[in-house]
């Protein structure tokens, strides 16, 4: 069991996660059963969602980039046969807030991409933030507008940035990776005042998307390292996000996003956040 493994092993084991192995490449290294990390990541991971829970409140923060980051849970979507549907399998979105200054994560979500995730998501979003009149920015996926509006009404200026992509690469042989883009329009939805429209950006919450891909196997597209249970991929999500707030220094900022959002006062190691939670 999880519970009579040493300090040190924990430590090891969880260590090795945050900085984006797979359950089966660490058990190679560390000589811990899979089923053990399974189970010490969801011990680990569930303390930390509560631990960020309790931290994420009263936050100031002035630019909120929101987005969402698709992977798959058991199978992919196209896999699964009507008389199987089930929410907790298929394809899940990790919705990802992120403050452009700090780059502090307050706040995460998982489950189908629709209207009802989008509506908790912005709900608990709303909840943590007390600045006055921030801007949130996000790509043009519909639920937004209304979830903003209903959560933050016209204290918040929501801006969208919708972009156009060249729909010829796709047919070009041999090709794998994203179209070229042509075209970026920006709009604001909601607010009192205006926002110039060159602010509204979601470039630091896509690149946040790259860091998720590397340090959570569970996102790294095209390998067998994709979550088989949804608590699994959940306990795996809030432990990048505990560690990608108090731990990890962003090359740039050189401070942890905690210490920028004023959250915390130092750079915490990995063993004084486990300590903590």
């Amino acid at each position: 069991m999880a519970n009579v493994l040493a300090q040190s092993k924990q430590e090891a084991v969880i260590h090795l996660l945050v900085e984006g192995n797979s359950i089966r490449s660490i058990e190679r290294i560390t000589g811990v059963h899979r089923d053990t990390i399974c189970r010490l990541l969801v011990k680990i991971g569930n303390k930390c969602r509560e631990f960020l829970d309790a931290k994420m409140r009263g936050l100031k923060l002035k630019h909120l980039e929101l987005d969402e980051i698709w992977t798959f849970v058991a199978k992919k979507q196209a896999m699964i046969q009507p008389e199987e549907f089930d929410g907790a399998i298929g394809d899940q979105y990790m919705y990802v807030a992120i403050d452009q200054e700090t780059k502090l994560i307050p706040t995460f979500a998982l489950g189908k991409r629709d209207s009802a995730v989008t509506r908790v998501f912005i709900n608990d979003l709303a909840e943590r933030i007390v600045s006055e009149y921030p801007q949130i920015s996000t790509d043009g996926f519909i639920p937004y507008v209304g979830a903003i509006r209903e959560a933050f009404g016209n204290e918040a200026a929501h801006g969208v940035l919708v972009k156009d992509f060249a729909h010829n690469d796709y047919d070009q042989p041999g090709r794998y990776g994203p179209p070229s883009m042509i075209a970026a329009n920006r709009e604001q939805m909601t607010g009192l005042h205006d926002i110039p429209l060159h602010t509204i950006c979601t470039s630091h919450v896509e690149r946040n998307n790259v860091n998720i891909r590397m340090f959570v196997k569970r996102f790294t597209r095209l390998t067998l390292a994709f979550s088989k249970k949804l608590e699994n991929l959940a306990a795996a999500a809030a432990l990048y996000v505990a560690y990608h707030n108090f731990c990890r220094v962003p090359r740039k900022l050189r401070i942890t996003p905690a210490m920028a959002a004023g959250v915390t006062d130092h750079i915490w190691e990995l063993d004084e956040l486990l300590a903590a939670i």
